[in-house]
């Protein structure tokens, strides 16, 4: 209420609830344009909408008060728009739900099953969620697939639209589908990047990383890279001596730039894209190095030498001009501090050890603390600005995390050793003081396969996808 009223002062209008009746009468716009323009008191027809007649409106305001016409319109006809999920780990690609007040415990049966859907075929794609359409991938027969399911039908298929082969080392999909307004773009394992048509899957456009760009990964578990749409680009990692980033465009898939100066081969980590200095960049991973890359252009700004070891997959965190990374197989995480000075960027590496050595089920920052799995120790919290580990537990056991409402989403990929729970989903106090269980239950209907797809919470609800089935949960408080 307090944000609006510096636009209703200038009005006259005396508070929100005065002018609700503005939408609930027959008050057409012209008739609330004449008020405006002539000044009146009330708007003809509708008494209920009042101008106070201590001050007119005045020539300069009726812009303004035009525009409130729409804003009002949007608040008190529309409701509040759900929180979507439109990429991989979400809007802002830290792994975090803007979700609030949702329910602060779980039984042990969960939280209550809203349905099931199958059909989605062999896959480690998450999904996305834009209003009540979902968006995943997955292999059925020949082909890998984009499918886009319909939440408010129980997860009834809408479309689905061929990628690319399917297969593989681990067969099955990888990347997470990335929507931006009325276009899906979708990476396929082998390398097939398309552009679709959100409303019914058709193709506007696709390029291969490998045979158009040229593309090298670090080793042969397919691409897994989820891609970002920044202002008029799609962003991706093709790797190799071409360049290991590109900017394509994204309503034509012309190549707008390959990366200069850095010519590593493509990990399985995803881009992200922040401001440093006044210069926007893009921050990844690659096989040997963390680097940023400059948004206008690609040109190289800063690298740090970070040699993976036959998969880096975490998407790096950055906050407040620190770049957190990590990685499995004996790697560990670090800590880089990137100073800029008059355009020219530098990586300092303020700490590294192996205490957090995420393999692949993601890291959460919030507040100062670091969430998530580490194969040496199990989940643990730790500070990000020193990497001192202040807890860890075995949990729920070696898995993927995504936070909502302060708390973390654990969910076990299927690890038999782990605490007798292969299939166990956790609910646990985002805190430093220590790990607090609010709840657990084991996922049904598990599949044999690994369960490595991340969870998402959108929309009061939690989507658990599990190879060819996509469970989803109610979160919402009754």
């Amino acid at each position: 209420m307090d944000a609006w009223r510096n636009v209703l002062d200038p009005l006259h209008i005396v508070s929100l609830e005065e002018a609700r009746p503005l939408r609930a009468s027959s008050l057409s716009d012209s008739d609330l344009r004449a008020a405006i323009r002539n000044g009146t008191d009330t708007a003809a027809g509708d008494p209920g909408l009042y101008f106070s007649g201590a001050a007119r409106l005045l020539p300069a305001m009726r812009h303004t008060a035009l525009l409130l016409n729409s804003f009002l319109t949007i608040i008190l006809v529309c409701p509040a728009a759900a929180d979507d999920w439109p990429q991989w780990r979400g809007p802002r690609r830290d792994g975090i739900s803007a979700e609030k007040d949702l329910i602060p415990q779980w039984g042990s049966n969960g939280p209550p099953v809203l349905w099931m859907a199958r059909g989605l075929g062999v896959g480690f794609s998450s999904v996305s969620v834009v209003g009540n359409r979902i968006y995943t991938m997955g292999d059925s027969g020949e082909f890998s697939f984009v499918h886009a399911l319909d939440a408010a039908e129980k997860g009834k298929n809408v479309w689905s639209t061929r990628v690319g082969k399917p297969g593989g080392d681990h067969p099955g999909t990888r990347s997470t589908p990335t929507v931006d307004g009325d276009r899906v773009y979708a990476l396929g394992q082998w390398g097939d990047l398309v552009c679709l048509e959100a409303k019914d899957g058709k193709e506007v456009w696709r390029k291969h990383l490998k045979q158009d760009l040229g593309g090298q990964m670090m080793s042969d578990w397919g691409y897994s890279e989820s891609v970002l749409i920044d202002g008029e680009n799609v962003i991706c990692t093709p790797g190799g001596k071409h360049g290991t980033l590109a900017a394509l465009n994204k309503k034509t898939g012309e190549t707008v730039w390959r990366s200069t100066g850095i010519e590593d081969r493509a990990a399985y980590s995803s881009v992200i894209a922040v401001e440093i200095g006044g210069v926007r960049q893009y921050i990844q991973l690659s096989d040997k190095s963390v680097l940023g890359v400059a948004a206008a252009d690609g040109k190289l700004l800063w690298r740090a030498e970070r040699r993976g070891s036959t998969a880096v997959v975490p998407t790096p965190i950055y906050q407040d001009g620190h770049v957190f990374v990590t990685s499995g197989y004996q790697v560990g995480c670090n800590l880089f501090r990137i100073s800029s000075d008059g355009g020219k960027f530098n990586a300092f590496q303020v700490y590294a050890n192996k205490d957090l050595d995420n393999h692949h089920g993601g890291v959460v920052l919030i507040g100062d603390h670091l969430y998530g799995h580490s194969n040496s120790k199990g989940w643990v919290c730790m500070e990000f600005k020193t990497g001192k580990v202040l807890w860890s537990s075995r949990g729920v056991g070696k898995g993927s995390v995504t936070s909502v409402d302060g708390r973390l989403i654990c969910r076990s990929e299927g690890d038999r050793r782990s605490a007798g729970k292969p299939s166990a989903i956790a609910l646990v106090q985002a805190s430093p003081e220590g790990y607090n269980e609010l709840g657990r239950f084991d996922q049904p209907e598990r599949s044999t396969k690994e369960a490595w797809p991340h969870p998402v919470a959108a929309g009061g609800r939690l989507y658990i996808r599990d190879m060819d089935g996509l469970l989803c949960y109610d979160l919402r408080k009754r």
